[in-house]
């Protein structure tokens, strides 16, 4: 029996349970905000570090008994399991314990490199569950992945760092403090390559509208001028949230937004996007992944090239900008592909809403993805390689993974030096062309320093 099974005692004191977020693209973690939430109205005394934006508060880990890392994506995953091995030295008594979508696909690896526990999709519950558990001196379950309808309280941010401390929205050259809140939870589609799909199968939930907007009301409160809907989509329950985006411009009328919806809904519900720009929507995102038919359908992803080009011209007519986010490197896109992909940001002049990471991004595979199971993907891959988290592939033609290479020092170099994104990615113009035996091709007339203003963002780069 290990120490922390052995003798029971309250966590209900200051500081007994730590919650730690890894990543959570630049905002203010919900993944912290809700189970802190949840613990509050049980009864619990939850103290919080996001290693995102502060270092690992040794104090608190060594008064936690129970430490639970909020795991929501790849890279967040990476950094979680390094610090939870600091986590053990500091205090080996402690429980440790992962949640969010990583965690739960990552459950078999986790516990076998000592994790007591290991929750995902509506954890919340379980994690005060596992308190409670804890307190009365019982082991630990783990269940995995749970998709029961939450009663949600209102996110519980004061623990929390302050906004200024994270993304912020930019527009005109001003800055201003952004913050998030979600909607809706899981999704109603199953693209196959999405970590959504195999824990929530096809589920969402949505968050009670008066929780969405006192969440918002205090963030408010707090300095936010801007407000990420963090939804997987957005559209998903397009009445649920049009209701919410009126109610807050209501109240906030200077208040702006954005959100993400998947290509198919920004066609079937385009009547709503004029709509939602009188409401204070500045930018929709979507994942647009690829310009290849072939590719969208091994992803599965219900969207055509035609597709993405109407859908582009929509969300532009009603006076929104569209932030595309790319899947370039998959084994079913080939070097034409990759071009014609980059020369369409160009084109296109969404040089300015492509963050340059986008054309450098590669197919993840992590165990229990959809994918695993497609005969279209089996061809090209390799073992799980544990450590990374992720299935290996190859590509079937070598330029690829050459080019995948190149692409991915030009984007990291760019991203220390602060290059202005037209110059990288005219770079990786470059590089593409010459992977095909051509000269580079000459800079875009929209690549040049008198293009129209930059289109309204978050200053945070997209990472998955």
């Amino acid at each position: 029996m290990s120490a922390h099974e052995a003798s029971p005692a309250s966590l209900r004191g200051p500081g007994a349970i730590l919650l730690v977020s890894c990543y959570e693209l630049g905002r203010q973690p919900a993944g912290l905000a809700f189970p802190l939430a949840f613990m509050e109205r049980a009864g619990f005394a939850p103290d919080a570090v996001d290693l995102a934006v502060e270092p690992l508060d040794e104090a608190k880990v060594r008064r936690a008994r129970l430490v639970a890392l909020s795991v929501p994506m790849h890279t967040a995953l990476r950094i979680g399991v390094r610090a939870a091995e600091r986590i053990r030295t500091l205090n080996p008594a402690a429980a440790i314990c992962f949640f969010g979508l990583y965690a739960v696909l990552n459950r078999q690896h986790l516990l076998a490199q000592g994790a007591d526990a290991v929750f995902g999709g509506e954890s919340e519950e379980q994690l005060v569950e596992a308190a409670r558990q804890l307190e009365r001196g019982d082991p630990l379950d783990s269940p995995g992945a749970s998709v029961a309808r939450l009663d949600f309280p209102v996110p519980s941010r004061d623990r929390l760092q302050p906004l200024t401390r994270y993304a912020h929205f930019e527009r005109d050259g001003i800055l201003r403090p952004a913050g998030s809140v979600e909607a809706s939870r899981g999704c109603l589609h199953q693209c196959l390559h999405c970590p959504i799909t195999p824990v929530y199968r096809g589920r969402f939930f949505v968050v009670p509208a008066a929780v969405v907007l006192e969440d918002v009301r205090r963030q408010v409160a707090r300095g936010a001028r801007h407000i990420t809907f963090a939804d997987p989509d957005f559209l998903n329950g397009p009445a649920h949230s049009l209701r919410i985006a009126k109610a807050i411009h209501r109240e906030f009328p200077g208040l702006t937004f954005d959100f993400t919806a998947k290509i198919e809904h920004l066609l079937e519900r385009h009547a709503l996007l004029p709509r939602f720009a009188a409401l204070g929507c500045a930018f929709v995102v979507s994942a647009v992944e690829s310009l290849s038919d072939e590719v969208l359908r091994n992803l599965d992803k219900g969207h055509s090239a035609a597709d993405v080009a109407r859908a582009l011209r929509l969300v532009r007519d009603a006076g929104l900008a569209l932030r595309p986010s790319l899947l370039p490197f998959t084994p079913w896109a080939t070097l034409d592909d990759y071009v014609e992909l980059v020369e369409w940001v160009v084109n296109e002049d969404l040089v300015e809403c492509v963050d340059p990471v986008q054309v450098a991004i590669r197919l993840l595979i992590p165990p229990g993805s959809a994918l695993l199971q497609r005969p279209a993907m089996q061809p090209f891959l390799a073992g799980l390689d544990r450590e990374a988290f992720t299935y290996g592939w190859r590509h079937p033609d070598p330029r690829m993974d050459q080019l995948h290479g190149t692409v991915s020092g030009i984007v990291h170099a760019a991203s220390h030096t602060g290059e202005p994104a037209a110059a990288t990615i005219q770079r990786v113009r470059a590089a593409a062309h010459q992977a095909r035996g051509e000269p580079a091709p000459a800079e875009a007339a929209t690549t040049l320093a008198e293009r129209r203003p930059v289109p309204p963002r978050l200053t945070e780069p997209w990472f998955c």
